[in-house]
């Protein structure tokens, strides 16, 4: 038996329906442009989040963290409101009870249900546990109920449990990323439609790995400064007469950014023009089969979130640094920021050395050690039991 699906019995006292699971995902470039209509290159890792249910018919949700080690957090789903989301120790629940939300909002007819979530997707690395949780959660919930939303559609109602009910403003890269990745791919997505499809990345076939540095620095999307990033772009959009920024020819910036007063605003304006340059160019060196010239783009992303997002931290800076002083292609940073997980493109043989490199320099700056693993990219959200 599945261990999630023993524990969900030794819990609840009786065996689950089924375990559904998503994974967490990297993003290899395209950062903070999905919430402006624009473009990103995610893909799922092979970390995920399982979620053991069981119908009730008693309008109960009852849910439990593998985690978190508390009790289980038990929610009447008619009473489910934004306004008022589990919070304290219990804050986790937000996140399936708002998919709960999210799915009964739309009209699809989800009743009660016992969960029992297990992940070893790392939460706060930038590596998206939320939608992973958010995913499977909303694949549980849905399957139980003999409902057939189509994946984008999962996407979009686990985003919107995001947004209206944990109160994260996020894009739709993430979900989308967990519900709709294809093993061995990344997506090519443009979040306007939104639409996505496949593009090939097979790293070992050109003699390359990527390697995902956790530098455990915790980030919380939901302190404000992510909503304040997004709040800059949507005035500028406007200040600029455009629908979005990603409406915002590259050709054009300077001529564009000289109509903005406010300094912050132009710096946060380049970066996500820059940004979908970069995407759409790495996208078309993927086309090509040219995957270590994507490292230069990379690493210049980086220095775009840092400088004009300011988004970094001085951990993955310094995992970006030494990364690339160590031999790698190119490195930047992965997520939201203000924390989490870096990226290094390297040769396949220059892992050992690398990850010395970066692990003896965390140490030297006083930091706690990274953890570094390499990124496969997997198949998206699934039943498994």
């Amino acid at each position: 038996m599945n261990e999630t699906a023993r524990t969900f019995r030794d819990l609840y006292g009786h065996q689950p329906k089924g375990v559904w699971a998503a994974p967490g995902r990297v993003n290899l470039i395209g950062e903070h442009t999905d919430y402006n209509d624009g473009f990103a290159l995610p893909f799922a890792l092979p970390q995920r989040t399982e979620v053991a249910a069981a119908p009730r018919s008693d309008g109960l949700l009852r849910l439990h963290s593998a985690a978190t080690g508390s009790a289980v957090v038990t929610l009447d789903l008619a009473a489910l409101d934004p306004a008022h989301p589990p919070q304290g120790a219990d804050r986790w629940a937000a996140y399936p009870a708002g998919v709960a939300w999210a799915l009964r909002e739309a009209g699809l007819p989800v009743g009660g249900a016992d969960l029992h979530v297990r992940s070893d997707v790392p939460a706060g690395a930038g590596l998206s546990s939320s939608a992973a949780l958010e995913v499977a959660t909303a694949l549980a919930l849905t399957e139980l109920y003999g409902l057939t939303p189509t994946r984008p559609e999962l996407a979009a109602l686990a985003r919107r449990a995001e947004n209206a009910y944990v109160g994260v403003p996020c894009g739709i890269m993430d979900q989308t990323a967990s519900a709709c990745a294809t093993e061995g791919h990344v997506l090519r997505l443009d979040t306007r439609g939104p639409e996505h499809h496949p593009v090939p990345f097979d790293c070992a076939a050109a003699g390359l790995r990527l390697l995902v540095i956790d530098t455990r620095v915790k980030h919380d999307l939901a302190d404000g400064a992510y909503a304040e990033r997004r709040a800059s772009c949507h005035r500028a959009a406007a200040r600029l007469g455009l629908p979005a920024l990603r409406d915002l020819p590259y050709e054009d910036l300077d001529r564009e950014l000289a109509r903005l007063d406010d300094p912050v605003a132009r710096r946060r304006v380049r970066h996500v023009v820059t940004e979908n340059e970069r995407v759409l160019r790495v996208g078309a060196l993927l086309d090509a089969g040219r995957l270590r010239e994507t490292g230069s783009l990379l690493t210049e992303g980086h220095a775009s979130l840092r400088d004009d997002y300011e988004v970094s931290c001085p951990e993955l800076d310094l995992a970006v640094a030494t990364a690339n002083a160590a031999g790698a292609h190119g490195a930047r940073m992965t997520g939201g920021g203000f924390g989490g997980s870096a990226l290094a493109l390297i040769d396949a043989e220059a892992e050992p050395g690398v990850t010395r490199a970066v692990t003896d320099a965390f140490a030297r700056a006083g930091h706690a050690p990274p953890r570094i693993t390499p990124a496969t990219p997997s198949a998206g959200a699934t039943r498994v039991a």
